[in-house]
Formats: C-alpha cells, structure tokens, sequence
C-alpha cells in the first residue's frame, strides 16, 4: 500500500478521492435527514387531516338525527369519509415514498400508530355503523352519547401521534443543521488542508528546482537538490542531480573536448580539401598515368605512405598490372609488376571488392608474396577502385612503419578510389566514342565514294580499254570521241572530290545553322549556276551535335540535285516553331522511287547515307519525287524545345 501512495499523482488522486468520499458521504446523510424531515412533514399534515374527518364524520352523524331516513345524500357522504379516513390511516402507517411520507422509527409512534387502527377497527367504526344503520331516534341519540367520548379520546390519541412526529422532525432539523455545518467545516477544513499539502508537495519542491535552475544558469556546477521523497519531484531532484554531475564533468574537461572537437574538425576539413583537390585535379583534362599518378602521390602525401601503386584489371586475363607506381624499387617492379586478381592481399582486395589495411608483421591468412617485406615495408593498404559496382582496379599505399588505417582513413580513400574509377571510366568511354564516330565517319565516307568517285573510275577504266581498241584499229575519231568522254569523266570524279572535301570539311559555329545552310547554297550556285532561294522563320535552337548531320543531309540533297535532277531553281525553307522544318525542292526532272529499291529510293547509296545521318539525331527522312515533278525530301528531328527538321534533295 506504501508503495502504491509513493508517486506524486497517486498521493494527489488519494487524497482528492478522501475527500470527495467525505463530500459525499455528508451530502447524502443531509440528503436523507432531508427526506426523513419531509416524510414527517406530511405524516403530520396527514394525522392533521385524521381530526378533520373525525370532526367531520361526527358532525354528519349528528345531522342524520334531523334528516330524512329516505335521503341517501347524507349516508354516502359518511361513507366517503369513512373511506378517506381508513386511506389515510392506511398511508399513515406504510407510508409513501413518492410524497414523500413516512412515519418516524420510533416504537413508541409504531405502537401508537396500531393502537389507532385497532381502536378504529374495533370501537370507532363498528359504532359509526351501527348509528347509520339505526332507524330509531332514541336509540341513535343513546349510541351518539356513546360515541362523543369515544370521539374525544380518540382525537386525543391522534393528537399525541403528531406530537410526536413534530418532536422527531425537530430532530431531524437540529441533525439536519448539524451535518450543514459539518460540510461548511470540511470545506474550509479540506481547502486549508490542500493549500498546505499541495505547498508541501508541489509548491517547496518546485522552488527549490527553480533555486537550482538558478544557480545553474549563474555557472554554480556544485549546486545539488536533496532527493526527500520517492514521487516524481524525488526522480526530478535526482535526474537534475545526475545533469548536474554530468555538466560539472563536461565544464571540467570543456577545454580538452573542445581541443579534440576542432582537431577533429581540421582532420575533417583535411579530408575535405583532399577530396575537392582531387575531384579538381580529375575533371581536369589528362591521360590516364597522370591521373593515376597524381591520386596516388596526392594521398601518399597525405597519409605519410613512403610509397605505392595503382593496378587495373585486365578483363581477359584477370591480371593486375602496375599501372603507376611511386617510393618503390626496380626490383618489387620486376617480382610483382602484374598479379593474377585473388593473389597476395592485394588480388584478394580486387577479387571482394573490399578494402584491407594490414600490419605486415602480423600473420595473414591469405599468403604474401615476398615485395612488400622484401623492400621493409611495414603496414600496407588496399583500396579497390571502382565505376558501375565494378573493380576497375587496387590502389595501394605502403608504409615503412606499422600503421593500420582508421575507419575514417579507409572511407576517405574509398572515396578518392571511386573518384578515380569514374574518371578513368569517363576516358575509356571518350576514346570509345571517338572509335566509334572515326569509325562511323570511315563508313559514310566509304559510302560516298563508292557512290560517287569508284563508280567514275569504273566508269574511266571502261573508256580506257575502248580508247585502247580505237587506237589500236587506227580509228581516230572514235578514239577522239572517248577521250572526249574520259575527259567528261575526269572532270566528274574532280568535282565529286571537291564536294567530298568540302563535306567533310563543314564547321558549324555555336550551332548557327541558318548561316551554315546559307553558305552551302552559296557554294553550291557558284559551282553549278543554279538558282538557289532561301527562307527562314522561327528561332528555336538544335544542338551542336544534331546541327552537323542535318548540314551534311542538306549537302547531300544539294549534290544530288547536282548530279541527276537537270533543275534550274532550288528551293531552301527553315522553319523553326512548334517544330523545325528544312525543305529543299527542286524543279528537276524527278526520279521512280520504285527503280532505287523502295518508295523513298532506299536501294540508293547516297539516299541510305542520308538515311543513317538521320537515324543517329534520331530524325525521319522523307523523299517524294516523281518523273517530271521534281523531288521533295522532309527530314523531321524532334529535339529540345521540340525542334523537328525538313529538307529535300533529288535521287543521289
């Protein structure tokens, strides 16, 4: 029970719940010495009223001396009163809680209440009947002589009964006081009472929090609140005790910490620095040795390694040769200049793609290879280099004294490493990018000039042999004629490789496609004297990269306008709005799409050239022509800020 009373919440209910049981234990005894005070009450009315019918019942009997026996008006009116006065009587001695009424406890009004019923049963009633029943005058008036004493006693006992139920109620009025001013007094009593507990409780041990809280803030460490209870203020003054020491400690040894905290930080900011002078150093354009050897003297510096290396993976042999190397002998190149990925601690390392920093005068469970100890190194750290959740490749840091690096070292090396594995993957995807468009342009030039200048030297070796048979029968106009066509020839593979060279050569600056597309119609009317017109609307940009091929598309469709369409005017239309559309159309004689294997000329080498160009900036190439009509061809390239493109060339 102690135990259950030892918070402050459970003492505050307790009490509380003391004192209401107090309340309401008072206020239901006054309620109920209330409800006896009314019961008495109106068993006083009701006795009253008993005289009243018994006056009554006699003053009715009196008057049936004088009335006619024959009237029936008199005997019913004494017949209601006998009725209401046995109710009563009834009422009188079982009581009625709805009223309320009841009769005091008392044996003494108990007695006198069943000594009335008995004296009405048995005396009063039988009499009052007996007198209504008698027709006689004489003999009523004798039986009403009876029955006046009977009267007058019984009145009297009636009399005493509310007497004595008067006497009761004025006990229950002087009780009734009694508990009132018991209840004023346990209300001022209580609230005293509370005033001082709760100042005992709550308001002392809060001021003395707020005295120490005080004294806290003006720097008093010393300060302690004694621990005087069990409740939630005991657990209070004890946690503020525990915060004081534990603030006493750390005001103590505020100097020390703050001396590590900003050691720390430096290391940090060390750390910081190293990392943004190596992002710096590797965004900056350079081969892969000097990348890699720069990393690689930049953390030995750091970290006070005497030297190291760096190895990448050879993905078909699975070996790790040194690619870079620093503070290391002839002789550890020449016995480990390439390991096999899971040998020494090194291959291990690029095998789990975890990182190892080992005392090396410890023993290892993987088997070292004779380097490391040979050249008196005495702690080494292997850091795999990574891109994409591949190992590209180890980093390594030797010291010439036992050190194992902390967690932070490590995770600071991860970091530079996968620095380092970005950027040599970034090289590897430039030089293949740079394979590839070498490649790609080899292709199309390949194309175009077994398109264009080995179908004209073909075309050349033929007139050759006929040269040779005219000359050789002696024909000479035969033979002048096919020099004349050798020389037509000549001049058709000169031109065709003038426009190659004039290709391959384009530059776009900034992407200015509009003066690149003017520029080429210009050399293209100064070359073949046809008419050219330019039109150009909207200002939405292309992209360098897209700019090039569509010029290239355009130069083409100029070329072949050149070669086969016999025109005199070229059309050329930019616009530049919801979408980007270049329309190049001639006046030609046009061409069968049907002849050159497809709708669109597909089978034609010069219009699949122009097709690629389009599939790689991702465009769609259109060519309609038809014999006689000319030749319309619309490219449309959907780009930033929806940029499509249009152009239209001839056959070629």
């Amino acid at each position: 029970m102690t135990a259950l009373f030892r918070t402050l919440s459970a003492k505050i209910a307790g009490i509380l719940v003391v004192f209401f049981l107090a309340a309401v234990t008072v206020i239901g005894l006054t309620l109920l010495v209330s409800w006896r005070f009314e019961g008495g009450a109106a068993a006083i009315n009701d006795a009253g009223s008993e005289r009243m019918h018994s006056y009554r019942l006699a003053y009715l009997l009196s008057q049936s001396l004088q009335a006619d026996p024959r009237d029936p008006t008199l005997p019913r009116q004494i017949r209601q009163e006998i009725d209401d006065f046995e109710e009563t009587l009834l009422r009188l001695e079982r009581g009625d809680p709805a009223r309320p009424l009841s009769l005091p406890k008392d044996p003494t009004v108990q007695a006198l209440v069943r000594e009335l019923q008995h004296r009405w049963r048995h005396r009063i009633k039988p009499l009052v009947l007996k007198i209504m029943e008698t027709r006689d005058v004489g003999h009523k008036k004798a039986l009403m002589a009876e029955y006046q004493p009977m009267l007058v006693e019984f009145v009297s006992r009636i009399n005493h009964l509310v007497l004595l139920v008067e006497r009761s109620n004025t006990h229950y009025t002087a009780l009734l006081r009694s508990f009132q001013v018991g209840l004023v007094g346990l209300a001022l009593f209580g609230t005293a009472f509370l005033i001082y507990w709760f100042f005992l409780l709550v308001v002392r041990p809060v001021n003395k929090l707020q005295h120490g809280m005080r004294s806290m803030a003006a720097e008093d460490f010393g300060v302690r609140l004694p621990v005087e209870s069990r409740d939630e203020f005991g657990v209070l003054a004890a946690g503020f005790n525990r915060m004081a020491d534990h603030l006493e400690s750390l005001y103590a040894t505020l100097e020390q910490r703050v001396e590590e905290k900003t050691r720390s930080l430096e290391e940090k900011n060390q750390d910081l620095q190293m990392l943004y002078e190596v992002a710096a150093f590797l965004n900056e354009p350079a081969i892969l040795e000097e990348m890699c050897h720069g990393v690689l003297s930049k953390m030995s510096q750091l970290l006070g390694a005497r030297g190291g290396v760096v190895r990448l993976v050879n993905p078909a042999s699975q070996q790790l040769p040194i690619v870079v190397h620093e503070g290391v002998s002839e002789r550890f190149l020449q016995e480990e200049a390439c390991l096999a990925v899971g040998e020494c601690l090194c291959g291990k390392a690029a095998q789990d793609g975890e990182p190892v920093s080992w005392d090396l005068s410890k023993p290892s469970r993987q088997p070292l290879l004779y380097g490391c100890r040979d050249e008196g190194f005495e702690g080494v750290a292997v850091v795999p280099i990574r891109a994409k959740k591949q190992v590209l490749g180890i980093f390594n840091l030797f010291f010439d004294h036992r050190r194992v690096l902390t967690d932070a070292e490590i995770r600071l090396l991860e970091t530079v490493a996968r620095h380092l594995g970005v950027a040599i993957e970034n090289l590897r995807l430039v030089s293949r990018e740079k394979e590839m468009a070498v490649s790609e342009e080899r292709n199309l030039l390949a194309q175009e000039l077994h398109d264009s200048i080995a179908q004209s030297l073909a075309f050349l070796n033929i007139q050759v042999q006929l040269l040779h048979d005219s000359l050789t029968r002696g024909d000479t106009g035969e033979a002048l004629e096919v020099l004349g066509q050798i020389g037509e020839g000549v001049q058709e593979s000169y031109d065709d490789v003038r426009e190659l060279l004039v290709h391959f050569r384009t530059r776009v600056d900034h992407a200015d496609l509009e003066s690149a597309i003017r520029s080429a119609l210009e050399k293209f009317e100064g070359q073949t004297g046809i008419k050219t017109s330019f039109a150009a609307s909207g200002g939405a940009p292309l992209a360098p990269e897209y700019v090039i091929q569509v010029l290239h598309i355009i130069q083409e469709a100029l070329s072949n306008v050149r070669k086969h369409a016999a025109a005199t005017r070229v059309e050329v239309e930019l616009r530049r709005n919801a979408e980007c559309r270049i329309t190049v159309q001639d006046d030609g004689k046009g061409f069968d799409p049907g002849r050159y294997g497809g709708a669109g000329g597909e089978g034609h080498v010069g219009i699949k050239i122009m097709r690629e160009r389009a599939h790689r900036i991702g465009a769609e190439l259109d060519i309609a022509s038809a014999p006689g009509a000319g030749t319309r061809v619309t490219l449309v390239l959907p780009g930033p800020g929806g940029a499509a493109v249009s152009a239209s060339p001839h056959k070629g």
